[in-house]
């Protein structure tokens, strides 16, 4: 029992500790949905974006989804992300199991300013407000810190929450 009661403990410490973390660096008052976006191509052609979901630290494989990117020819990150994000967030909601049925209460971009700016321009003209941050990467391709507000946030790397947004990271990927 006492085995059980520390295994749960270490995995609130992984997922419900880690998220009021990245809430704590942005200055956000409540944290559970979030969505990351990256852009992937094979040498300049096929492009797509993914869409990754995480509830409360944890991943909600169900509402991923990927984007085959249909206005952009070759490799342009940028548009290619604005057609993403306009296609998510126009989208229709088929109910209340759609992934798109519930707006995020976070968006994290794979990238540092323009990939906010793109982020922050599309909500914008559709007349949403929801924080937006970039996962920033170092010379190494690590994450470093977070882009928010105009500005850099370092985090601790050895952190419950840095460890999350890795792992988001990675599953945007």
């Amino acid at each position: 029992l006492s085995q059980d009661k520390e295994k749960i403990k270490r995995e609130e410490g992984r997922t419900i500790g880690a998220v009021k973390e990245v809430a704590g660096w942005l200055r956000l008052d409540s944290l559970v949905r979030m969505e990351a976006y990256d852009i992937s191509n094979t040498s300049g052609f096929q492009s797509v974006g993914s869409m990754v979901v995480y509830e409360r630290g944890k991943p909600k494989k169900s509402d991923y989804r990927k984007f085959k990117i249909q206005s952009v020819q070759g490799p342009n990150d940028y548009a290619s992300m604005e057609e993403v994000l306009t296609r998510r967030f126009t989208h229709d909601s088929k109910g209340d199991f759609d992934s798109f049925a519930r707006y995020p209460d976070l968006i994290m971009m794979d990238g540092g300013k323009g990939q906010v700016n793109i982020a922050l321009d599309v909500l914008g003209k559709l007349g949403l407000q929801i924080p937006v941050c970039g996962m920033v990467k170092d010379d190494h391709h690590r994450t470093r810190g977070l882009y928010y507000n105009n500005e850099e946030i370092p985090i601790d790397t050895s952190s419950e929450g840095f460890k999350l947004i890795t792992r988001i990271q990675d599953e945007a990927h």
